[in-house]
């Protein structure tokens, strides 16, 4: 058990601390999961059975022994959980804190500045990785088939060919709209009865509506028509 806590006795922690926290962790420890850094609350009054943090690979870890050491109680927040950590340096030790995405703060206090500084650059490194890791995990862009980039270079005779047959509503929309606006500009509307111009203004009011023209096309085109009107 020595030579197990020894590595995390470098800035003067409680080995007694140290052996009690490290002996109950076995059981807790969840697969591929190792204690990268171990920190000891140390107050300036004799504190027997001080608080502890331990922070993994995988989470930050709480430990507050109860009823006079005989127990534990453990406070666990993964690191895909946490959305920063701060230290504060005081006259006597640090508070080493920490945010989570739901908005709930942590902290602990009396940590020696050296241990406190330790945890705040594992902490950052645990989270840096994570970023790294979900920015690694985006899907890159689906390539389009060589077939479709050989196409490009080919001459179309009509439009229709390079449409696919399940194409969306909202193209055969925009579609229609365009040639409606082509022909609107061809005819000027002409030959149209008040009826019919009021239902044309109608229909291009639902187009602007469902987001398929620019305010500035709608608006064209509605002056034209409430000029023949």
């Amino acid at each position: 058990m020595k030579d197990q806590i020894k590595k995390f006795l470098n800035e003067e922690q409680d080995p007694k601390a140290i052996e009690k926290i490290t002996s109950k962790l076995d059981d807790l420890l969840m697969k591929n999961e190792e204690i990268g850094y171990i920190g000891v609350q140390k107050k300036p009054a004799i504190t027997v059975f001080p608080d502890s943090i331990v922070l993994t690979n995988k989470r930050i870890i709480i430990c507050q022994p109860k009823n006079l050491g005989l127990s534990m109680d453990f406070t666990d927040y993964t690191w895909d959980q946490i959305e920063g950590t701060f230290v504060k340096e005081n006259i006597l030790g640090s508070e080493f804190s920490f945010s989570t995405k739901t908005d709930l703060t942590v902290s602990i206090d009396y940590i020696p500045k050296i241990q406190a500084r330790k945890i705040y650059t594992f902490a950052k490194e645990q989270l840096d990785i994570l970023k790294n890791n979900s920015s690694s995990n985006v899907a890159a862009p689906e390539v389009l088939p060589e077939e479709i980039e050989d196409m490009e270079a080919e001459e179309v005779s009509h439009f229709a060919e390079i449409i696919p047959t399940s194409i969306p509503e909202i193209i055969t929309e925009k579609e229609s709209f365009a040639e409606s606006v082509s022909n609107a500009k061809e005819s000027s509307f002409a030959g149209l009865s008040q009826d019919e111009l009021f239902e044309k203004l109608q229909n291009y009011k639902k187009l602007l509506d469902n987001g398929l023209i620019l305010q500035g096309e709608y608006d064209a085109l509605k002056k034209e028509i409430l000029s023949l009107m």
